[in-house]
C-alpha cells in the first residue's frame, strides 16, 4: 500500500465541525474495522491548531514488519466482523463478551472479597474462670471461653476407622479426663465441630457449646442411669416428661405417633440432646454412618444439634449470635445462663491440657 505523506493544513480560517452524532455511519461490526481507517493522530489537531510533525522514518525492515503486523491485525478484525454476521457468530460472540465480562468482574470481586475478609482469630486470651455474665444483658458482651481446637489423629495406614467420630478419639480421650466428659461424647462433639466448620465456617460453632448442652440436657447421656455405649447409644433411652403444659413445661401434642418417644398422647425430648420428635424429623443425620438416623445415639444427635444451632446463619463468636442460638434451643434465661457456664468452664479446663 503507498505511503500518503501527511498534509500540512492551510492557515485558513476555523474548519467547521461536521455536523451529525460523533458515531454517526456504519456500525463498527458492519463496517471497516475502526483499526483499518487513518490514525486519529494524522488528522489535524481538534483544537485546530498546527498538525502534529510526522514522526522520523523508521528503517525499511522494521516498517514492513509493522505494515505487515497491522495488516493482519485488519484481516482479522474483518474476518471476526464477518463471522459475526452469521447466524453462529450472532449466537456465540454475544456469549463472549458476556463470559468476558463476566470474568473480569469475579476476578475483581474475589481480589475484594480476600482484600477485606478478617483474617482468622485463633483464642489466645487467658482463660477467665469468672467470665460468665448476666444472661439478661447479652452475656455482658462475652461468648463463653473457647475451648482448646479439636485435633485429628494422624494417618496410621490402617484404614479407615470404624466410625468417622473416631477420627478425633486420641484428642478426645486427652481432654476427657481435664472436662470429665466421657470420650464417646467428646469425639460426637468433636466431630460435629469438625463437620460444621467445613459446611458452615461462618457459624464459629465450638465444641464447648455441644458439651455444654449435652451436660445440661442428659449428663452426656447418662441422664436416669442411662450410660453411652461405645457406639454412642445411650441405654436406656432417654426420654423426658411428657410436653403437657403442666409444671411449667411446653404443650404440645403428639406429632410422631410414639414412634420416638412411645407416647401418642403429647411429645417427650429424646435422647442425649432432648430432641423434640417433630424437630428430629426435621434435622435427623446418620452422623456414625451405621445405617439409621438414632436421637438416642449421642454421635447422631450431636450432629444434629449442630446442624440446628448453625440453621439461622448467625455467628456464634459473638456474643448476641451464640445467645441467639442458644435461646432457639431453649429460651429461659436459666437455660442460657447454665449452658453459658457449662461452656465456659470447660473451655478453662481444656486450656489446662497441653
Amino acid at each position: 500500500m503507498p505511503v500518503v505523506p501527511r498534509q500540512r493544513p492551510p492557515s485558513s480560517p476555523l474548519v467547521t465541525p461536521p455536523s451529525g452524532p460523533i458515531l454517526g455511519g456504519r456500525s463498527i461490526l458492519s463496517g471497516r474495522s475502526i483499526l483499518s481507517g487513518r490514525s486519529l493522530l494524522s488528522a489535524p489537531s481538534i483544537l485546530h491548531g498546527p498538525a502534529v510533525p510526522p514522526p522520523p522514518a523508521m528503517p525499511a525492515g522494521v516498517a514492513r514488519h509493522r505494515r505487515r503486523a497491522g495488516a493482519l491485525l485488519v484481516s482479522g478484525g474483518r474476518a471476526v466482523v464477518r463471522w459475526g454476521h452469521r447466524p453462529s457468530g450472532r449466537f456465540v460472540l454475544p456469549l463472549l463478551v458476556i463470559a468476558a465480562l463476566l470474568a473480569a468482574t469475579g476476578a475483581a470481586g474475589n481480589y475484594a472479597v480476600r482484600a477485606t475478609a478478617p483474617t482468622p482469630h485463633p483464642s489466645t486470651a487467658a482463660p477467665s474462670p469468672s467470665a460468665s455474665a448476666d444472661p439478661g444483658d447479652g452475656l455482658g458482651g462475652v461468648a463463653p471461653t473457647e475451648g482448646n481446637d479439636v485435633a485429628t489423629d494422624p494417618a496410621t495406614g490402617a484404614g479407615l476407622p470404624a466410625h468417622p467420630q473416631d477420627v478425633v478419639a486420641g484428642w478426645a480421650t486427652k481432654l476427657a479426663p481435664a472436662t470429665g466428659i466421657p470420650p464417646v461424647a467428646l469425639k460426637a462433639y468433636g466431630y460435629a465441630t469438625l463437620r460444621l466448620s467445613a459446611d458452615k465456617p461462618e457459624c464459629h460453632l465450638a465444641w464447648t457449646t455441644l458439651a455444654a448442652i449435652g451436660k445440661v440436657e442428659s449428663d452426656h447421656g447418662r441422664e436416669g442411669g442411662a450410660q453411652l455405649q461405645p457406639d454412642g447409644t445411650a441405654l436406656p433411652p432417654i426420654i423426658g416428661a411428657p410436653l403437657d403444659g403442666k409444671d411449667g413445661r411446653a404443650l404440645i401434642l403428639d406429632t410422631d405417633g410414639g414412634r420416638f418417644d412411645q407416647d401418642r398422647a403429647y411429645d417427650r425430648a429424646i435422647g442425649p440432646m432432648q430432641f423434640i420428635p417433630r424437630t428430629w424429623v426435621q434435622y435427623q443425620i446418620d452422623a456414625d454412618q451405621d445405617g439409621q438416623a438414632d436421637p438416642n445415639n449421642i454421635n447422631d444427635a450431636a450432629l444434629a444439634a449442630a446442624t440446628y444451632l448453625c440453621a439461622g446463619g448467625l455467628d456464634l463468636a459473638t456474643s448476641a449470635g451464640w445467645q441467639g442460638a442458644i435461646e432457639t434451643y431453649n429460651q429461659p434465661q436459666t437455660y442460657l445462663k447454665n449452658i453459658f457456664d457449662a461452656a465456659n468452664d470447660y473451655g478453662v479446663r481444656s486450656r489446662s491440657v497441653a
